[in-house]
């Protein structure tokens, strides 16, 4: 391409960097956010075939909300599928989020007409009652077909949405792109969620869905949880396709468990000296809030080298039995370990399954990481790190 190779980087190096930019365009160069209405509600329409994870990220969606502060109303606008508004309504409930409910038709399927009161009635409900947020669960089907499509497009035309966004299934690979392209001709998209990305970057779905349709991928869906949703940023998803990382969302996920407040006692303890077991137990509870390891390695520089190390992922039952040993000991015994004598160390390894051995290996390693980390919070910065480094 006639590219120069800067006097810093090897060839390489260069390649990598050419690759990486061009994903990034590929991907649409910056986060697409969402467009919100100046005149509330914002009107979400949500579509996708059955199966896609369309209720659950709706339910995301309205956590997503409720934590900027904002009032969500979900409609259940899926009369169809067996349970869909109960899921909703479950989901809802889960939230503390209000779920409008169209009424049974009391005969047979509903028809086209009927849904779209349905969702002009959710509308009309969000604006009356000074909702900032409205999210449309709307019908899918296990295929595409005339009918669907044909209620969506009314749907869209009576409502008129400020978005209108298809929640696709990345682990179906390009028939999400053939999927994704018919909505888009016959609905008319603004953006696309891809749910099921889990650890896996699945980059080849988010190139072809943009490319096909044009239009930016906003979110993804990393897990069943309701916080596992997470804004799609193009340049974090070339490094990952490349493996170099992500680092900028392991932090903003680390901000978003971990509370200023616990930072500053941890810290606190830590210089004192009175980090005890309880603690190091909190430490491994919020290191799970962040996700399975799997998913953390994955958004390290180089995290991929360090699962396969681990023989192709990091356990999550070793977390759990050190937590189980942890949680068989009295409350005493956890805040002074050196009061676990031989004959507490078996009652503890009966009441947690586990072995007089991996206690003791569970006591060395807190000993371990209670020095390294006493060490990283007095010492500040990088010479005292890369010290603590050569010791271990």
């Amino acid at each position: 391409m006639g590219q120069e190779v800067l006097r810093s980087l090897t060839p390489g190096h260069q390649v990598v960097k050419l690759v990486w930019e061009e994903l990034r365009e590929l991907m649409g160069h910056a986060q697409a956010g969402l467009s919100l209405s100046s005149v509330p509600p914002t009107v979400l329409m949500m579509v996708g075939l059955q199966g896609a994870g369309k209720t659950t990220t709706c339910g995301k969606l309205a956590r997503l909300f409720k934590t900027q502060g904002k009032r969500v109303l979900l409609v259940a606008a899926d009369p169809r599928r067996p349970a869909a508004t109960e899921q909703l309504a479950s989901l809802g409930a889960a939230l503390d989020v209000a779920v409008h409910r169209a009424p049974s038709p009391g005969h047979g399927s509903p028809s086209r007409a009927e849904v779209v009161l349905a969702c002009t009635e959710g509308a009309e409900r969000g604006r009356v009652q000074g909702y900032d947020v409205v999210i449309l669960d709307t019908g899918g089907r296990l295929h595409i077909d005339d009918e669907l499509m044909e209620e969506l497009a009314e749907v869209k035309h009576a409502i008129e949405p400020q978005e209108t966004l298809l929640v696709a299934d990345a682990m179906t690979g390009q028939d999400a792109v053939a999927m994704a392209q018919q909505f888009d001709q016959r609905v008319g998209l603004t953006g696309v969620i891809l749910t099921k990305v889990e650890g896996d970057a699945r980059g080849g779905a988010v190139l072809s869905i943009r490319a096909v349709t044009g239009k930016p991928v906003k979110f993804l869906g990393v897990g069943e949880k309701p916080e596992a949703l997470e804004p799609f940023h193009p340049d974090r998803m070339a490094s990952r396709i490349l493996g170099m990382g992500d680092v900028l969302s392991l932090i903003e996920k680390a901000q978003a468990a971990y509370a200023h407040e616990e930072a500053e006692s941890l810290q606190q303890k830590l210089t004192t000296k009175t980090f005890t077991l309880e603690d190091f137990r909190e430490q491994i509870r919020q290191v799970n809030r962040l996700g399975s390891m799997d998913q953390i390695l994955g958004m390290l520089p180089g995290g991929a080298r360090l699962q396969e190390m681990a023989g192709g992922g990091v356990p999550e039952r070793e977390i759990g039995r050190v937590v189980a040993i942890i949680n068989s000991m009295t409350p005493r015994e956890r805040r002074d370990h050196t009061m676990l004598n031989g004959s507490r160390k078996k009652r503890i390894a009966r009441g947690s399954g586990t072995t007089v051995q991996e206690v003791n290996r569970l006591i060395k390693q807190f000993l371990s990481a209670r020095t390294m980390m006493k060490a990283l919070a007095s010492g500040g910065g990088r010479g005292r790190l890369a010290q603590v480094l050569r010791s271990l």
